[in-house]
């Protein structure tokens, strides 16, 4: 099978882009915690969590999905110093479930300086255009 794409290309120079449609499937690139001048926004890894899902939510939204159509993240931590804190981040984003399958990695360093979290995810579209 050779699904349609549909890509959310990224401004400026990068070579991939934010999210692309494959059949009914989204699949977002890594975020971190930037603003719109590429600064890191938070200084642990709640704040920068809840960044991220803030621009995961705009992502979404831009393909007609919401939380509730993700069906997997991964998470990329530098520390798991605070860890357990996006456990909580995550009940405010992904409500009392059912929540999606995740896996956390941890890595030595991120591309973006000072980003403690980079996380990716795949959500469901089915049918919708």
């Amino acid at each position: 099978m050779n699904p349609e794409l549909r890509a959310w290309p990224l401004p400026g120079k990068a070579t991939f882009s934010g999210a692309v449609r494959a059949g009914p499937l989204l699949f977002v690139s890594g975020l971190t915690a930037t603003d719109e001048q590429r600064r890191i926004v938070g200084g642990t890894l709640a704040e920068q969590a809840r960044h991220i899902y803030a621009k995961l939510g705009r992502i979404l939204a831009q393909a007609g999905a919401g939380f509730a159509d993700v069906v997997e993240t991964v998470d990329y931590v530098t520390t798991f110093e605070g860890y357990d804190a996006t456990a909580d981040v995550r009940r405010e984003v992904f409500g009392d479930g059912p929540f999606p399958a995740a896996t956390g990695v941890r890595v030595v360093e991120l591309v973006r300086p000072g980003a403690l979290i980079e996380i990716r995810a795949i959500a469901w579209l089915g049918d919708r255009p």
